[in-house]
C-alpha cells in the first residue's frame, strides 16, 4: 500500500513478467493492475475495475466484508452479474454526475463511455482533485515508481496503449476529454501504469493523438517471399526519403504489432507491400490491413505495392479488408516478377503523388 495523498493509497499489483494481454496485445514492458483505497471519516472506498484478471478479488472482498456495496453504473452492474453472479442487493447504482460522501471526502462519478468499454466511468475525488480514470490515460508498463518519473518511457507505453486500445474510439476520446474541462485535476490515477502527478503531460498527449492532425509520414508494413517486394520497398523508401518524407518500415513476419499500431497514430499515409499468394495477399499483409481497419487511425491516404507470378486479386482483397478507413486510395503499383526499370518509374510516380497529397495537407517542410 503506497500513499498518493492523505488517506488515499495505491493498492494494486505489478506484473513484471506479463507479455501478452487478453491473448492479443504484446506487453514488452509488463503491466500493472491498479486499485486505489480512499479512507473517509465515515466510509472507505476501493476504486477498482471490472477486469476479469482481478474479478476474483472483488468476490473475495464481498465475502470478507458482507456489508460492503458495489458502487457502479447500470451497465457495469449487469456485466458484473453476468460475469460473476453477484446478487442484486450487493449493488448501489449511480448516474453520471452523482456524488457519494465518505464523510470528509466526496466522490463524483463521471461517465466516460467507450474508453474503452461502454460502461466505463471515472471517479473524481473532489477534495484532493484526483481523477481515477479507469482505462483512460493508462499504460501497460511495469515500474516500481508510483508516479511518472520517466516521461519518455511512459509516453511510449501510453501511446502504445492508446494505439492498441483507444484509437478505434477517437471520437469518444475527444468527447470525454472535453467533458473533463473545468475540473481541477492535480492527479490522474489510471487502471494500468504509473500515476500522473503532472496530468497535463498525458492529457495533452491524448489531445494530440486523438486530433485530426497528421504528420508527413508514410508507414510501410510489408512482407516479401522471394525478394521482389523487398526490392520494391527498398527503392520506394529511398524515393520517399529523397522527397523529405519520414518513413517507418515494418517487416510483417517479424514485427512487434504494437510498434506498427503506434506508428499508425500520427501518419498521413500507409502503403502495404505484399506478394500474391493463392491469388490473394500474403496472410501477414492481410493481417496488417485487418489491423489498420480495426484500429481506425486518422490516416488520409493508402496504397498497395506488390508482385505476382501469373495473376490474382491481391489489391482488390486488401482494399476490401479496410472499409473503415476514410482514406483516398492512391494508384497501386503491382508488378509481375522482379521489379524492372519501368516498375521503379511507377514507384517514383507513387512517391511523387504522396508528396503532392502531403503538400495539399500543408504537412511538408
Amino acid at each position: 500500500m503506497r500513499k498518493i495523498k492523505a488517506d488515499v493509497y495505491a493498492v494494486g499489483a505489478i506484473d513484471w513478467d506479463a507479455r501478452l494481454f487478453d491473448r492479443l496485445i504484446p506487453l514488452p514492458d509488463g503491466t500493472s493492475y491498479n486499485s486505489y483505497l480512499i479512507k473517509g471519516s465515515d466510509k472507505t472506498a476501493l476504486i477498482d475495475t471490472v477486469d476479469p484478471i482481478k474479478s476474483s478479488v472483488l468476490l473475495d472482498n464481498l465475502l470478507m466484508f458482507p456489508n460492503a456495496k458495489v458502487v457502479t453504473n447500470p451497465k457495469c452492474k449487469q456485466m458484473l452479474i453476468d460475469l460473476l453472479d453477484i446478487s442484486e442487493d450487493s449493488f448501489i447504482t449511480v448516474e453520471d454526475g452523482e456524488t457519494l460522501s465518505l464523510g470528509n471526502k466526496t466522490l463524483e462519478f463521471i461517465y466516460i463511455p467507450w474508453v474503452h468499454w461502454p460502461e466505463t466511468f471515472g471517479t473524481y475525488l473532489k477534495e484532493d482533485k484526483i481523477l481515477f480514470s479507469c482505462d483512460f490515460f493508462g499504460a501497460h508498463l511495469a515500474t516500481s515508481s508510483l508516479f511518472v518519473d520517466d516521461e519518455a518511457t511512459v509516453y511510449e507505453s501510453a501511446k502504445r496503449y492508446y494505439a492498441e486500445i483507444m484509437m478505434p474510439f477517437r471520437k469518444q476520446v475527444n468527447a470525454n476529454i472535453a467533458k473533463l474541462d473545468g475540473k481541477k485535476i492535480e492527479i490522474i490515477a489510471p487502471s494500468h501504469g504509473p500515476v500522473h502527478n503532472r496530468p497535463d503531460f498525458i492529457i495533452d498527449a491524448y489531445k494530440d493523438w486523438a486530433s485530426d492532425n497528421v504528420k508527413n509520414e508514410v508507414i510501410i508494413p510489408y512482407v516479401s517471399m522471394h525478394g521482389s517486394v523487398a526490392k520494391m520497398v527498398s527503392y520506394f523508401v529511398d524515393a520517399l526519403i529523397q522527397r523529405g518524407i519520414t518513413v517507418k518500415q515494418f517487416e510483417l513476419a517479424t514485427m512487434d504489432v504494437g510498434k506498427l499500431a503506434i506508428a499508425l497514430v500520427d501518419a498521413a499515409t500507409v502503403v502495404i507491400g505484399s506478394p500474391t499468394v493463392l491469388t490473394g495477399p500474403h496472410p501477414c499483409a492481410a493481417y496488417a490491413a485487418f489491423l489498420a481497419n480495426a484500429l481506425r487511425p486518422k490516416i488520409k491516404f493508402a496504397s498497395i505495392i506488390g508482385s505476382f507470378g501469373w495473376g490474382g486479386k491481391m489489391v482488390e482483397q486488401l482494399t476490401a479488408l479496410m472499409p473503415n478507413l476514410k482514406v483516398e486510395i492512391l494508384e497501386p503499383v503491382v508488378i509481375k516478377g522482379h521489379p524492372k526499370e519501368n516498375d521503379f518509374v511507377a514507384l517514383d510516380k507513387l512517391a511523387d503523388n504522396i508528396l503532392t497529397k502531403h503538400k495539399e495537407l500543408g504537412i511538408t517542410k
